[in-house]
């Protein structure tokens, strides 16, 4: 599992576009994480799945509800990670109205997870292999903070846990 002061391990995420913007196009768009992460800080949260019951309900919309205060601690961005595709993050952050607050980040073949080693194999329950929930605070590509949560719980990956550890 990756730890404090490690280098997140660079790996190909995808983000639904919905506007055209220069070297952006409409739709799912690949962006190298070792690349989009130099020279910021973000937060990084990872959750099982989108459209699951905490991270509907609880998670995504914590830290859509405080990304200002997180962005006054000098945080550049707010990601949201989950194994799905562009497709749906990019719906189901539609749905949440996360607007530009957080980016909905598709992980959608566990690409980046693997690589962190916060795979969470939910296989005997129909889900395939997902993501653990998690929080991480990154400054140049490199892990400042990293909170796992227990199995089942929702205590150390919220947004609020994010703002005290800034």
């Amino acid at each position: 599992m990756i730890a404090v002061q490690q280098k997140v391990p660079n790996a190909t995420v995808y983000e639904f576009i919905s506007e055209e913007t220069e070297g952006c196009t409409l739709g799912p768009n690949a962006f190298q994480v070792a690349e989009i992460l130099k020279g910021k800080k973000v937060v990084i949260f990872g959750l099982p799945g989108a459209y699951t019951p905490t991270c509907s309900a609880q998670h995504v919309p914590g830290y859509v509800e405080h990304a200002a205060a997180i962005k006054a601690k000098g945080v550049d961005e707010i990601w949201c990670v989950a194994v799905n595709d562009a497709f749906v993050m990019g719906a189901w952050g539609k749905d949440l109205k996360v607007g530009k607050t957080v980016r909905m980040m598709s992980d959608g073949s566990g690409e980046l997870t693997k690589a962190l080693g916060l795979e969470l194999d939910l296989v005997a329950r129909g889900l395939g292999v997902r993501s653990q929930r998690y929080m991480m605070i990154v400054n140049d590509g490199v892990v400042e903070h990293l909170a796992v949560e227990a199995a089942g719980k929702f205590e150390v990956s919220d947004a609020a846990s994010a703002l005290k550890n800034l």
